[in-house]
């Protein structure tokens, strides 16, 4: 027997939806994947609000989602929304949004479920690893740090510190001038630094894994792929070493020139530097030196749930 059920995770930067049938062995089968890069978390570090804009693009995109998961057939569906929701004085528009097109509440998650989301959506379809893994999701407004064995979390943290965020706090230039750069990175230091004395204070982890745009998107141009392919993405293992490479190479380029890698999908071209650096510096200050790439994150989390 299965159960058809639709995830909808509404971040910072984009809002994805998956609608996917699971089987009696609990494991999802996607019927349908989207993303589409809505800027939800559009000034919310500067205004502490959601912008009208903002809160229309998504409206927009959830209409379609809406449709989609009825054309299909999906008997339960789960929405969650996470930091730019979570830090916005006018949530609450957001939600009567959501209401008024899906036709139920929103569930504005903490950092610390979100986490948890995460690590579950990503470890379900890693290889069996003996050791302690340390997740790290990198958003928009928000990373999360999720330490565990297994699918048992032992430790997890949400942090304020993401693609959208750095962007908007400290990458003015474009290209990003270097001093821009070494304000981003003193800033992400500290943050990451303080994540992991809480996530992994005695250094247990051994493995890093890496999930969400920033991290796979990141991968596909270490892969020099022609197109976004994320079965050749899912799984790749990344040194430090190239992490280091994609993100100085990001860093001396311009929009345009961004946006024209092949893989670079047009919303993300923007942010990619500020996610870049966030990545190379956990790796930096976690002391592991490669990284595995998940496609699979909260999202799945999010449909096995419901």
């Amino acid at each position: 027997m299965t159960r058809r059920v639709a995830g909808i995770d509404c971040g910072t930067n984009s809002i994805r939806l998956l609608i996917a049938d699971i089987d009696a062995a609990g494991r999802l089968h996607d019927v349908v994947r989207r993303m589409e890069v809505v800027r939800l978390g559009e000034g919310v570090d500067r205004t502490g609000r959601l912008s009208d804009a903002a809160l229309e693009r998504t409206r927009v995109a959830l209409a379609d989602y809406t449709a989609q998961i009825r054309e299909h057939g999906v008997e339960a569906v789960r929405m969650v929304a996470t930091s730019a929701s979570r830090d916005a004085a006018n949530a609450a528009d957001f939600k009567a949004m959501v209401v008024a097109v899906l036709g139920q509440d929103p569930e504005v998650i903490s950092g610390d479920e979100e986490a948890r989301l995460s690590f579950t959506g990503a470890v379900a379809t890693l290889p069996v690893y003996e050791g302690q893994r340390m997740l790290i999701d990198i958003g928009g407004g928000s990373t999360e740090f999720v330490r565990g064995t297994g699918s048992e979390v032992a430790a997890a943290i949400s942090v304020n510190v993401g693609c959208v965020r750095m962007t908007e706090r400290h990458l003015r230039s474009d290209p990003p001038h270097a001093d821009e750069i070494a304000e981003a990175v003193t800033d992400i230091t500290g943050i990451a630094d303080g994540a992991l004395a809480v996530a992994d204070a005695a250094r247990e982890a051994t493995e890093l894994v890496a999930v969400a745009g920033t991290a796979t998107t990141i991968a596909a141009i270490a892969l020099e792929l022609k197109a976004y392919d994320p079965e050749a993405i899912d799984g790749t293992r990344l040194t430090y070493e190239q992490v280091a490479q994609v993100t100085a190479d990001l860093a001396a380029v311009n929009h345009d020139e961004r946006l024209a890698i092949p893989v670079m999908h047009p919303g993300r071209a923007d942010v990619i530097v500020g996610g870049a650096l966030v990545l190379r510096t956990i790796m930096e200050r976690s002391g592991i030196d490669s990284v595995l790439i998940s496609e699979h994150d909260i999202l799945d989390g999010i449909a096995l749930s419901a």
